[in-house]
Formats: structure tokens, C-alpha cells, sequence
């Protein structure tokens, strides 16, 4: 009688990374903890740490998971059009995982995957549109902190409660001593979870960065410059 096949390893890197995922994501960062993971994985303590080492090697192995998710984008499209396309799947993985970027804090994103799918890429694109080395690395710096900052100070998965914690502390202010603070409600509210402001934002800084290299809208990159 054949033998049936091995089930899969409960603790390869793509495993720990889900169920990892699944815990900060339905108890909260806090949750998160070797002993947790072990006991929804199945798995010894001792596994997940010969896998891991410590915490932050499991926040590493879990956001470049994540960076495995980010689109490879096709030869040939436009430096602006490449751009918008990689920083904004880069910030739909980071606001659809709040608890995860908490824990990262100010951690570097170095691993394999993201260097492959989002820097070395936006790097080689930006170089062969015309920019030196030096400002293919500021435009790539600015637009990763634009998109880490903006993916790490709001819960986009719970707008409403980062508008009342923001009504509340406004509505604790003296008018006369903030009186644009207190007297603009209706304009200060709905930006703390606008996704437009930080699309209008990368836009502008895309938009600045490709001033110098004369690439048509949407078109594809023009020869670099002499």
C-alpha cells in the first residue's frame, strides 16, 4: 500500500511568516512571542529559535516575506510609472500590517526580497533614466521615508479611532490660544487617514525628481542625459 505524502513542515520560513503575520495582525503586536508562534505553528520553542535566533531575526524573515509580495514591474515601463507602481505596493504591504510596522520601529529593511523586488530595481531604473548614483539614492531615500513615515503613525486599518483620538485631543485645546487647530475640524480630520495625501505626495516628489529628465507623461524613459 503506498505510503501517503509527508505533510509540510509546519516551521519553514513561509509558514512562520503567515502565522507570525496572523498573530500581530489579530491580537496586536504585544502578542507576538516565540511561545505564542510555537503554539500556532505546533511546533517546539526550541525550532522557531534555531530558525529565528531571536525576535528581531523573526521580524526580519517576516517583512521580507512581505517583500516577496511586491510586484516585479515589466521592462520598459517609465521611470515615473515604475516608481509610483513599487512605492505605493511597498505602502499597501506597510498599512495593511500596523502592528508589524510597530515592532520594526526603526529597524533597516535589508533582507533579500526587498532589496531585489524595491531597491536594486528602482535604483537601476533610476541610473538608466539619467541620474548620478548620488541622486538615484536621495530620490529612492525620500520616497522610502515618505512612505515608512506615512505607513507608521496611523492605523489605516481602523480610521475611525485615529480620527476620534485626533477630535479629542483637538477638542481639548484652548480656541483662543490654537484657534486654526480648534476652528478647522472639518479639513484636519479627514486627512489623518487619506490615503491621497500620501499618493499626492509621492506624486509631487516623483514629479520633482524626474523634473531634469524630460520623460514623457506616462511614456517610456528618455536617453539619459550627456
Amino acid at each position: 500500500m503506498p505510503r501517503p505524502p509527508a505533510s509540510p513542515h509546519p516551521a519553514t520560513p513561509r509558514r512562520i511568516a503567515e502565522a507570525a503575520l496572523g498573530i500581530v495582525d489579530e491580537q496586536g503586536p504585544g502578542a507576538l512571542s516565540f511561545r505564542t508562534l510555537a503554539a500556532r505553528l505546533g511546533v517546539a520553542h526550541a525550532t522557531l529559535q534555531r530558525r529565528c535566533t531571536d525576535l528581531a531575526g523573526l521580524l526580519d524573515l517576516v517583512t521580507d516575506h512581505l517583500a516577496g509580495l511586491l510586484p516585479e514591474i515589466p521592462p520598459g515601463t517609465g521611470w515615473a510609472r515604475a516608481t509610483e507602481a513599487r512605492f505605493t505596493a511597498l505602502y499597501e504591504v506597510l498599512t495593511a500590517h500596523p502592528g508589524l510596522v510597530a515592532l520594526r520601529g526603526a529597524r533597516p529593511w535589508l533582507g533579500p526580497e526587498l532589496l531585489k523586488r524595491l531597491v536594486e530595481p528602482q535604483l537601476a531604473d533610476s541610473l538608466a533614466a539619467g541620474m548620478s548614483p548620488e541622486e538615484a539614492i536621495v530620490a529612492y531615500r525620500r520616497m522610502y521615508l515618505l512612505t515608512l513615515g506615512s505607513a507608521s503613525f496611523v492605523d489605516h486599518r481602523a480610521p475611525d479611532a485615529a480620527r476620534a483620538v485626533t477630535r479629542t485631543a483637538l477638542a481639548a485645546l484652548d480656541p483662543d490660544e490654537f484657534p486654526v487647530l480648534t476652528g478647522h475640524f472639518g479639513a484636519i480630520l479627514p486627512a489623518v487617514t487619506d490615503h491621497e495625501v500620501y499618493y499626492g505626495a509621492l506624486r509631487q516628489l516623483i514629479r520633482a525628481a524626474a523634473a531634469d529628465l524630460a520623460e514623457p507623461e506616462g511614456g517610456a524613459v528618455s536617453p539619459a542625459r550627456p
